[in-house]
């Protein structure tokens, strides 16, 4: 029930979407033979090498109250008869059924959608069955068959990408009445998500009107993928005004209305910031919360910035200060969804440099920062390893993607003819191929720091491209 602190809208929703379908397989417990052809040895391990998952620590605190409670299940879990199983396992299903509804896929997240075929098929739903073959047909979309390889994407971006690139475009030149950027806005429009979802849970008084990052994901819009999508809108020129003026208006309330109470945004839910959950002992995919990152928070300010809100506006006033409140010592922002200080500090100086704020040296520590870990080839770059060793921050091999971002933040403080502007220019400049874009190998996104990350492959054209269009134009 909602009412208990531990409930699922208190986790962050690729969780939510991911625990609910294990709890059914969990009750359920089913086993089906290995065929034939398939070798599973790797599961029979020596008993006496195996060691305890979690052990307790001294004293009193959330993680040994956690485990307490995990034994408590578990011997609930071994009695004939347990009271209120069926109850659960009834609303989890259809949680989840509801769930497929209005998306492409259980939170067109691969985990989740992963889970949730398992799920079905424990609740008795055949491999041929409506509802378990969709889902399987939905996982398939996500495959790339190359010769002898098969991989599976964890989802797709086509929101994101498309609202991206029509930013960088507009910024480079593109006519806003473009027969290309047309199309994309009329596909961007058709996108908008005007029902309801989970992030209402927390959120009652909020208008729907938000983007989300796949081709169908209803019940999750996402703030970021919103945020930009209305900065791509915003100077297109499109010939049914009114349609585009309204979802741009609803937009922009769904948008506001996401604020977390510490003066930042999060990406799918609002307030969902119960820092005790990490200590569940299932958290080890530390992503357990959906809180106000920088780097969405940044987003949001420059959207509201660039439709006109300053630095005044109490709401702008109150993101303003979680931003200075969660500076780095040295300088920069971290990036929750890009990796990592570079794209967070470039999204923040961004950000103040959109509503005007007053920050008493905190965009100075910035560009110093910047200026500090550029590399000597002119460029950026920043490892994944960042996220684990703080040795690692601002440090890695030069990317396109990263270069673009430290030059974006510094054009917020320093003039185009500045030396570290010039040599991050003339790093994208003799580096783009003959295809006009660039080459990079590092991954640059993030999906759960220290777990899993991601590439984006038009990161290395769309952001150089927008980079390289505000200097010109400074210039």
């Amino acid at each position: 029930p909602r009412w208990v602190p531990i409930n699922i809208y208190e986790m962050s929703s690729w969780t939510r979407a991911i625990v609910i379908p294990l709890t059914i397989l969990y009750a359920r417990k089913p086993c089906w033979p290995a065929p034939s052809h398939a070798r599973i040895d790797e599961l029979f391990c020596d008993p006496s090498r195996k060691t305890a998952a979690f052990d307790y620590t001294p004293g009193f605190n959330w993680r040994n109250a956690f485990l307490g409670l995990d034994r408590a299940l578990k011997l609930y879990d071994r009695l004939s008869w347990k009271p209120g199983r069926e109850r659960a396992v009834r609303c989890a299903s259809e949680w989840m059924l509801e769930h497929f509804e209005r998306s492409e896929g259980l939170a067109a997240i691969y985990p989740a959608m992963m889970n949730s075929i398992f799920a079905s098929m424990a609740l008795g739903y055949s491999p041929d069955h409506p509802v378990t073959a969709r889902q399987i047909d939905e996982l398939a979309r996500f495959e790339i068959e190359e010769a002898d390889t098969l991989r599976l994407q964890p989802c797709l971006s086509p929101v994101w990408d498309t609202g991206i690139a029509v930013f960088a475009l507009l910024e480079a030149g593109t006519s806003p009445a473009d027969v290309g950027l047309r199309k994309a806005a009329h596909w961007l429009l058709q996108k908008q998500i005007l029902g309801g979802g989970d992030w209402q849970i927390k959120n009652r008084d909020g208008p729907p009107g938000g983007w989300a990052f796949e081709f169908r994901n209803d019940f999750y819009p996402d703030v970021d993928d919103t945020a930009f999508v209305l900065m791509a809108l915003q100077n297109l020129s499109y010939p049914d005004y009114v349609r585009l003026a309204k979802a741009i208006d609803v937009g922009l309330k769904w948008l506001v209305s996401m604020q977390n109470k510490d003066g930042g945004w999060g990406a799918f839910d609002r307030d969902n910031d119960h820092t005790f959950l990490n200590q569940i002992p299932f958290a080890d995919h530390n992503a357990m919360l959906d809180p106000s990152s920088p780097d969405v928070t940044a987003r949001v300010v420059e959207c509201l910035g660039r439709f006109g809100w300053t630095a005044s506006h109490p709401r702008i006033r109150r993101a303003v200060e979680y931003l200075l409140k969660e500076q780095h010592p040295a300088g920069p922002w971290y990036g929750r969804w890009g990796v990592n200080y570079i794209y967070g500090t470039s999204g923040v100086l961004r950000a103040f440099a959109a509503v005007g704020a007053k920050t008493n040296g905190a965009v100075e520590r910035a560009v110093d920062w910047l200026r500090c870990v550029q590399q000597d080839d002119g460029g950026f770059g920043e490892s994944i390893a960042s996220y684990d060793n703080s040795t690692w921050i601002g440090r890695g091999e030069t990317t396109a993607s990263q270069t673009a971002w430290g030059l974006s933040g510094l054009l917020t403080g320093l003039p185009p003819n500045d030396p570290a502007v010039q040599r991050a220019v003339e790093y994208l400049i003799d580096g783009q191929n003959d295809e006009g874009s660039w080459d990079e190998e590092p991954f640059t996104g993030t999906g759960f720091p220290k777990v899993f990350y991601l590439k984006y492959h038009l990161y290395r054209l769309y952001f150089p491209l927008s980079a390289l269009a505000r200097y010109r134009r400074m210039k």
